[in-house]
């Protein structure tokens, strides 16, 4: 299911002397104004980083962002890395420096429209050349060491675009005779030749090089790419083609990276729901035998992401109490050393290979967001794409709550022109996954108007949640919509406890994950007003046969539906559906492969037949996260329309 509450865009900001309520199209306009940034890569020597820039110039008259890579050295201005002349946007993405710093390679689709290639310039971002002419989708793309390789994972004959996120292919046909399979592939630096590494018949989610320059480890499924992440193994390979099965294993893995000494592979390892959102703890391979070791046992934190620093140092991003930050790991040891930046979020960073400089993206809810650099605990701000970026809520705060054996945390954000004395509504959103994290961000387009728009709005991470280590992560395993639901509510009364927030105007917005406990919340209480549920589970019984990524639920279910129906049963919406009374919102992709469209059909029909308030919303050709402005878009109106119905008006 989907790792988030569907990021919708960057977010919206107003004037301080704005004291009337906006109209959609003010707020949207004042959203598209933001900066994004992404694609963060140091030198080694750190002095040189390479970022992406999003913006939408057009604003709501023609919202399709735009992105283009920039690089700067030092204090210098930044200068743009393009296969083009400078004058128009492509799409451009993977910058990264060659070991020497002398070239940069990054990937683009300016020789073709439909067609991406690897290019490479020189170190400070000019005299770009294209270096290949493939066929396919090209992504991940890392220099070898000795930098006469870079490495690739390729599609050759894509027949939709990838990941599980994405629209699905029309099922007509004879169903599952064609699987797109991704594979690790050579480009020789000088000549541009292309070799592929691994079979046809297995799909490769992410690669590591070995310090020699001769070997990559690999994460690795059988089958279809989509469905089997949750069911990955770990091999290497060298440059020749030979390969070995590592290690695998009983639980997720992720981001394999090789020691600077060669002697470990260093994974995360954990229980996660979603590719891409990843937490757990950290494993040390032996590359010879195979032999894992957790060195994080018990850490309450769930790594995210990894880089070597040294023999026995890791770099780390880890979720901890509702913020993403940067640690340093000793492996012998597995002591932590935290490199600041707490009840914040820092993404798509890097480390120069000693760890003396790191460049990264850090945000929060009162920083937008800006590309950092430096020394660690010294970094400093190298851009300034939101210097201006204006507040568009009032205060946001931290909220921790005790339900039983566990204590929760929580993100409270107060309605932009909030006033002492005043009552307000609430909506609680819960985030998708179940592993995954609310953080404090600067860029979420539903928060921000709806802030905006007079409701608090109120984030839980209930158990099955990051941000408490790998034991509160598992949590929620056999017991969707119970012991996570209960954190849910009891955390309601600790927002309420703690603001002026009127009890009896509550909504709730959730989606993927988020979407099924609305849908829950809708046979299991009266609390809320108002429900908006996207890309819901009304049953996970049929959903099991529906949807193309059953993988994930073994882990969650501890077992098929097949072999414990009952499991399913237990927490599924549909079992209870005769006590749905709140009116709700459903809104669903047509081709989402993770979460099927009969869902929220099979929901929408009981709410009709029940007398139920909804109504239903189906995107044309959208997948799991839709992708389309103008359906971005309808979202947000309806999801305001729709609190505004039964909560204001």
């Amino acid at each position: 299911m989907s790792i988030t509450a569907l990021a919708l865009a960057s977010v919206c900001t107003l004037s301080a002397s704005a004291q009337t309520k906006p109209s959609i199209a003010q707020v949207l306009q004042e959203t598209f104004s933001l900066t994004a940034y992404g694609g963060v890569a140091i030198s080694a020597r750190g002095d040189a980083v390479a970022y992406a820039v999003t913006t939408r110039p057009g604003g709501l008259k023609n919202p399709m962002p735009q992105t283009a890579l920039y690089v700067q050295h030092g204090a210098g201005a930044p200068v743009r890395l393009t296969a083009g002349d400078g004058t128009k946007f492509y799409d451009e993405s993977a910058a990264q420096f060659s070991p020497d710093g002398s070239r940069i390679a990054f990937i683009s689709n300016a020789a073709s429209k439909d067609q991406e290639q690897i290019f490479l310039a020189r170190g400070d971002a000019w005299q770009a050349r294209q270096l290949t002419h493939l066929t396919g989708a090209i992504a991940a793309l890392r220099w070898s060491p000795d930098g006469k390789y870079l490495a690739v994972l390729s599609i050759p004959h894509p027949h939709r675009r990838a990941g599980a996120l994405a629209a699905g292919a029309r099922q007509v046909g004879v169903i599952g005779s064609v699987i797109d399979e991704q594979r690790l592939a050579l480009v020789d630096a000088s000549t541009g030749s292309i070799r592929e590494l691994t079979p046809s018949n297995a799909y490769v989610y992410e690669y590591g090089w070995a310090p020699d320059s001769k070997r990559l480890a690999y994460t690795y499924a059988y089958g279809s790419g989509d469905n089997n992440w949750w069911v990955a193994r770990l091999a290497s390979i060298d440059t020749n083609g030979r390969r070995r099965d590592l290690l695998e294993p009983s639980f997720q893995i992720n981001d394999p990276v090789w020691s600077p000494d060669g002697r470990s592979i260093a994974i995360i390892g954990g229980i996660m729901s979603d590719f891409g959102s990843v937490g757990g703890d950290v494993y040390l391979v032996d590359p010879k035998t195979g032999h894992a070791r957790d060195v994080t046992p018990g850490m309450p934190l769930n790594a995210a992401s990894l880089r070597w620093i040294g023999p026995s140092r890791l770099m780390m991003s880890a979720h901890d109490l509702g913020s993403l930050m940067l640690f340093r790991l000793n492996t012998v040891t597995g002591a932590r050393q935290p490199i600041g930046y707490s009840g914040e979020t820092i993404f798509s960073w890097d480390a120069s290979p000693d760890g003396s400089r790191i460049a990264f993206v850090r945000t929060s809810f009162t920083r937008a967001p800006e590309v950092w650099s430096g020394a660690p605990g010294a970094a400093r701000p190298i851009t300034q794409g939101n210097a201006h970026a204006p507040r568009f809520w009032s205060k946001a705060v931290s909220l921790r709550w005790q339900d039983g054996a566990y204590r929760p945390q929580g993100w409270l954000i107060y309605p932009r022109d909030f006033r002492p004395g005043k009552r307000y509504p609430m909506i609680t959103i819960v985030h998708g996954g179940p592993s995954a994290e609310s953080l404090p961000t600067y860029s979420n387009t539903t928060i921000a108007t709806l802030a905006r728009f007079g409701y608090f709005v109120f984030e839980p991470n209930p158990r099955g949640s990051y941000g408490q280590g790998e034991a509160y992560t598992r949590a929620n395993v056999k017991d969707f919509g119970y012991g996570d639901w209960r954190d849910d509510l009891t955390g309601v009364d600790a927002a309420i406890a703690r603001a002026p927030i009127d009890p009896q105007r509550l909504g709730l917005w959730g989606w993927s994950y988020g979407g099924y406990m609305g849908m829950w919340a809708e046979t299991q209480t009266r609390r809320f007003k108002a429900i908006v549920a996207g890309a819901g589970v009304a049953d996970w019984l049929s959903y099991y046969g529906q949807n193309d990524i059953d993988q994930w639920m073994i882990p969650f279910f501890g077992a098929s539906v097949y072999d414990d129906p009952q499991v399913y049963a237990k927490s599924s919406p549909i079992t209870f559906i005769k006590r749905s009374h709140t009116p709700i919102l459903l809104l669903q992709g047509e081709r989402d492969e993770e979460v099927p469209a009969p869902q929220s059909f099979e929901f929408y029909h009981a709410m009709r037949t029940l007398g139920v308030p909804s109504r239903l919303v189906v995107y044309a050709d959208e997948g799991h996260s839709p992708r389309k402005p103008a359906n971005q878009i309808d979202i947000l109106e309806r999801t305001v329309d729709w609190f505004d119905d039964f909560l204001v008006r």
